[in-house]
C-alpha cells in the first residue's frame, strides 16, 4: 500500500498575504519541509515581465523540489499570466488545461493531469473556481462532464484547489454525481480548529474579503447577461434539493490565512483511504499567502489488494 502526502495551496501569485513582497523563498522552503508527493497549486505565475524574480514560478518550484510539473495558464495579462499547476514526485504522463471561464471578467481553467504511481494511473484535477455562485455551479458542471467522459470509474481521482465555495453548496453535487468525498468530511484524523480563536469584528471581515467590490462586480455581470458556455446543466437542480449528509463534517476553514474563517479550499477523492487531513496554520504559512494550505495523507491500495 502506497501512502501519498498531498498539498493544495493558493499561493497568491507568489506574494505575501498582503501582497507587499515576494514569498517564493519561504514558499519553496515550506513545501520542501512537507515532503509532499503531489502539490496542487493555484494562482501561480508562469510569466511576469514586470518583476523578473516572480517569473516562471512553476519551473522554479519544481526545480527546487525535484518534482515534475504541469502548468495550466488561465489569466493572461499584457506582462503577466497565472493559473494552476501540479507538482509531482511521480511521472506526469500527460496533462491538459480546459478553459471553464464563465464570463469575461474572470478567466478560469481546470488542469487535468494523469500521474503514474506504480501500477496506478491517478487523475489529478487542479481547480480554481469563480467568485460568483452561478459561475461556480456551471464550472462544476463542466468539470463533472469532463470527468465522466475521460476518467474510468476504476481509476483513482483527486480534485483539489480553491473552490471559493463559502456558502458550501458544491460538496453534495460532487458526491452525488461522481461518488467522491471531501477529505475533511470522513477522515479519522482531522487536525483543524472549527473556529478561529481570535475574535474578528464584522467590519474587519467585510473589509478583508472586499464584499463591496464583489457585489458591484456581480451587479455588472447581471446587467451584461453574458452568454453561458455550452455545457450540460441537466443535473444542476439537484444542487438545490440535495442536503449534505448529516454524518459528514464540513470542509476546513482556510481563509484568510491569518485567522481562517471561510471554507474555500477543498480536496475531493475517489479510490483512496483517507489517513489524515489538516490545515497548516501559523508561521510561516500565515505570512506566505492569503490562504492556508491543506495537507492530506491518502493511502493507495495495490490493484490486487483493492
Amino acid at each position: 500500500m502506497t501512502v501519498l502526502r498531498i498539498v493544495s495551496y493558493n499561493i497568491h501569485k507568489g506574494k505575501t498575504a498582503l501582497g507587499r513582497r515576494s514569498s517564493l523563498l519561504d514558499l519553496s522552503a515550506g513545501l520542501s519541509g512537507l515532503k509532499a508527493d503531489l502539490v496542487f497549486l493555484q494562482e501561480i505565475q508562469g510569466r511576469n515581465e514586470k518583476e523578473r524574480h516572480q517569473h516562471a514560478q512553476p519551473a522554479l518550484l519544481a526545480g527546487h523540489l525535484h518534482m515534475e510539473v504541469a502548468y495550466g495558464c488561465n489569466a493572461i495579462r499584457k506582462k503577466t499570466d497565472h493559473g494552476n499547476a501540479l507538482l509531482s514526485k511521480y511521472e506526469i504522463i500527460d496533462h491538459e488545461n480546459e478553459d471553464i471561464s464563465d464570463h469575461k471578467l474572470e478567466q478560469r481553467g481546470v488542469l487535468h493531469a494523469r500521474v503514474k504511481i506504480g501500477e496506478h494511473c491517478i487523475h489529478c484535477f487542479v481547480v480554481h473556481l469563480g467568485l460568483f455562485h452561478g459561475s461556480r455551479i456551471r464550472q462544476v458542471a463542466a468539470i463533472i462532464e469532463r470527468i465522466k467522459r475521460l476518467v474510468p470509474e476504476d481509476e483513482p481521482l483527486i480534485i483539489a484547489g480553491d473552490f471559493n465555495d463559502w456558502n458550501e453548496k458544491l460538496a453534495p453535487f460532487f458526491a452525488e454525481e461522481l461518488g467522491v468525498h471531501e477529505v475533511f468530511a470522513q477522515t479519522p484524523l482531522r487536525l483543524d480548529d472549527e473556529l478561529p480563536r481570535m475574535k474578528v469584528s464584522f467590519k474587519r471581515l467585510w473589509d478583508t474579503f472586499s464584499f463591496r467590490k464583489l457585489m458591484e462586480t456581480e451587479k455588472k455581470l447581471r446587467s451584461q447577461r453574458m452568454k453561458l458556455p455550452e455545457i450540460s446543466l441537466k443535473t444542476l437542480p439537484k444542487v438545490l434539493k440535495h442536503l449534505q449528509d448529516p454524518e459528514e463534517l464540513p470542509p476546513a476553514r482556510t481563509f484568510p490565512a491569518a485567522f481562517p474563517w471561510l471554507r474555500l479550499d477543498r480536496m475531493y477523492q475517489r479510490g483512496f483511504e483517507i489517513r489524515s487531513a489538516q490545515v497548516l496554520k501559523g508561521r510561516p504559512w500565515s505570512k506566505i499567502s492569503d490562504h492556508a494550505p491543506i495537507c492530506v495523507e491518502l493511502a493507495l491500495a495495490k490493484p490486487q489488494d483493492a
